[in-house]
């Protein structure tokens, strides 16, 4: 039932193949994104938009792409810039990411940018994949996710690599990394993070089964840290910051790193062939058949 709920808010890739086989005076600023992909068009809304208060030194990043914020590679272009542009500000201690969409905080990967793809594209897209986790896994701000809606497979993962998870009390709401559902098979820095937060048993039974946890199920076995009801998603990952910020920076920021590097030089020193494992996938012919299986059914029920 989780499963078929959550396939609803699905439009991304790992979501996708889990069915297959005022401002400025009073420090507060409004972050314009950073679009240097050459393929984003100038005249696309931004995906992502950023609220900086300077006086707080918290950044609030509101994911924007509609229907479900799936991570395309223009998204995760965006992203990326803009995570590394809030790093390189010293003023900008703590990032809060949340969703500007109903009901979904991200729904994973974008189909669309597998299907059909020549495996250089194919490789530069999950080269940006492996960038937003490397770039949020290691960084330097205190990093709370407010999920504020579904959370599956790669919107999990997104919210994994945060130092604190805050999700909507809301039965019909959904998180967790449900790849297996169909045959896939997550990425070892996939599972990696998941077993850093909720240990190895837990995760070897959530891979096992691609599980899709309610958020009182989430909450049990720590996959989140705390339920609140949606409309005051933000308002406490704000309050819980304020709570992080009282720790001295150099302090919290060593003792991340410590907790986390082996995890990061893991993929750091195997990327390359993460990423040739995941084209040569992706471009197999019996996948590619699946995924242009799954478009015509969509087109199907949208006629």
């Amino acid at each position: 039932m989780a499963l078929r709920a959550a396939a609803r808010h699905q439009c991304g890739l790992w979501g996708l193949l889990s069915q297959l086989s005022s401002c400025s005076r009073h420090g507060r600023v409004s972050v314009s994104p950073v679009l240097v992909n050459k393929r984003t068009n100038s005249s696309t809304p931004p995906k992502i938009s950023v609220d900086f208060d300077q006086s707080t030194g918290v950044a609030v990043m509101y994911m924007q792409s509609p229907p479900v914020n799936s991570l395309s590679l223009d998204f995760l272009t965006e992203f990326c810039i803009n995570v590394e542009k809030l790093e390189m500000d010293k003023s900008c201690r703590g990032l809060i990411i949340t969703s500007g969409q109903p009901k979904v905080f991200s729904a994973g990967l974008d189909i669309m940018e597998m299907y059909g793809k020549s495996p250089e594209r194919c490789g530069e897209f999950w080269k940006a994949v492996q960038d937003m986790w490397l770039k949020l896994y290691s960084s330097n701000m205190v990093t709370i996710a407010a999920i504020n809606g579904s959370s599956p497979a790669g919107g999990c993962l997104m919210s994994l690599t945060c130092d604190y998870r805050i999700m909507a009390d809301n039965p019909r709401y959904s998180i967790g990394l449900n790849e297996t559902q169909l045959g896939i098979v997550a990425p070892f820095w996939f599972k990696d993070t998941m077993t850093n937060t909720v240990g190895h048993r837990t995760t070897e039974i959530s891979l096992e089964l691609g599980l899709l946890y309610s958020p009182s199920e989430a909450l049990k076995i720590g996959l989140v840290d705390q339920l609140v009801p949606e409309d005051q998603v933000l308002a406490t990952a704000t309050q819980n910051m304020s709570k992080w910020l009282t720790v001295p920076d150099h302090a919290r920021q060593i003792t991340k790193s410590m907790m986390r590097k082996p995890t990061i030089d893991k993929l750091t020193s195997n990327r390359e062939a993460d990423v040739q494992n995941f084209v040569s996938f992706i471009t197999k012919d019996s996948i590619q058949k699946s995924l242009r299986m799954y478009l015509e059914m969509l087109k199907k029920k949208r006629g």
